[in-house]
């Protein structure tokens, strides 16, 4: 079973422990670096919680999960045209003042998340800022049928200095937000360097 086999098929138990899950003190440190009226990427957004914590904070918000049952889920919770789409497929160009990542890039393959990267830098304006974030760790992992790529600090630098058009504004570590998990998650905060 692929991770998004997982949240179709798990897709209500999932979307109920995460949509109320009080995320302000994340928010926070990413906005800070966008206007009003910004537009931000909510890229594999889940249960569409951040989607409508921006939507209700006045940005205009584009949104995308791989799951069908997420997206079905995202649209109902955001009221927003959520498109069903895999972080691969991203293309956008210069499009977007924000992307938000969070808890969604550990599902890309280590070896693709260059790759992956590179779009999304691709897709932020110039000045544009990134979020995301990955379970505090360093190897491939797999749980609950879903593969995992947990990330460190060493890790994180190794990732980010191939780019020479970004710059790291913060990393730090948090733990879950859920009130039943004690895991620890790495922050990172990059900004696209305007040319």
């Amino acid at each position: 079973m692929s991770a998004v086999d997982y949240y179709n098929k798990n897709a209500q138990i999932f979307f109920d422990s995460t949509f109320q899950v009080d995320m302000h003190s994340l928010y926070e440190p990413f906005l800070k670096y966008l206007s009003v009226q910004a537009t931000i990427l909510d890229l594999g957004c889940g249960s569409g919680r951040d989607t409508l914590a921006f939507k209700n904070k006045g940005f205009q918000v584009d949104a995308i999960d791989y799951s069908v049952e997420m997206v079905a889920r995202a649209r109902g919770l955001t009221g927003l045209d959520v498109q069903q789409l895999s972080f691969y497929e991203l293309n956008a160009i210069e499009k977007y003042d924000g992307v938000w990542a969070c808890a969604s890039l550990l599902h890309c393959e280590r070896d693709k998340l260059p790759v992956v990267l590179k779009k999304i830098i691709d897709a932020l304006k110039p000045n544009g800022v990134l979020y995301m974030s990955f379970k505090y760790g360093n190897t491939d992992r797999e749980k609950e049928r879903r593969k995992f790529t947990d990330l460190d600090e060493e890790q994180a630098h190794a990732l980010l200095k191939s780019f020479n058009n970004i710059l790291l504004l913060q990393q730090w570590i948090t733990i879950d937000k859920r009130i039943d998990r004690t895991e620890e998650w790495l922050n990172i905060l990059i900004q696209k360097r305007s040319a």
